[in-house]
């Protein structure tokens, strides 16, 4: 059942999801494939690679669904607070093993809705294709039942270019 503060959030994240994916998608012109291996139902555990600060946003323009993404704190504690609140945003401290936001993410997944994660815990700044995985992905996925989404990000994030491929599995 959800609480009447995941309505607001809900309702924040469609408010301003049309805003937001204008300006991602005129900034940066992303050619998205496999957007119909998204299921419009249950559980989902979207996940990919991790190359620039502005990859969330290819998982909120690929489906209609509220994703939760889980972002670092630090995100919360300045003048954006408002903004990743208002998307649903999970806050995970990445300096402990953060009980409440995998709490908060197996109960959105149990809500039957979507979170978003990035594998790899960071953006990956190497020449590595990419770096190693954590766990937290599959593990919400085995304790929810949820599907598992990968998606890969390949190319570079340039002004106003068909320059990045999202494709989901």
């Amino acid at each position: 059942m959800k609480k009447k503060s995941d309505s607001q959030k809900e309702f924040g994240y469609k408010l301003m999801r049309p805003f937001v994916t204008i300006k991602f998608k005129n900034k940066y012109h992303p050619v998205v494939f496999g957007k119909e291996n998204i299921p419009e139902k249950g559980g989902i555990v979207v996940c990919g690679n991790h190359r620039h600060v502005d990859d969330q946003y290819n998982a909120l323009i690929a489906t209609k669904r509220v994703v939760h993404m889980l972002a670092k704190d630090e995100y919360f504690k300045g003048k954006k607070e408002w903004f990743y609140r208002m998307a649903g945003c999970i806050p995970v401290d990445r300096s402990i093993h953060d009980e409440n936001a995998k709490s908060e993410a197996i109960e959105v997944l149990k809500n039957n809705e979507v979170i978003g994660i990035f594998p790899e815990g960071t953006v990956n700044r190497t020449n590595d294709i990419i770096l190693p995985f954590k766990y937290g992905a599959v593990s919400f996925a085995k304790k929810t039942g949820a599907y598992i989404v990968p998606f890969t990000i390949t190319g570079k994030y340039k002004l106003f270019r068909r320059s990045i491929k999202i494709t989901y599995g």
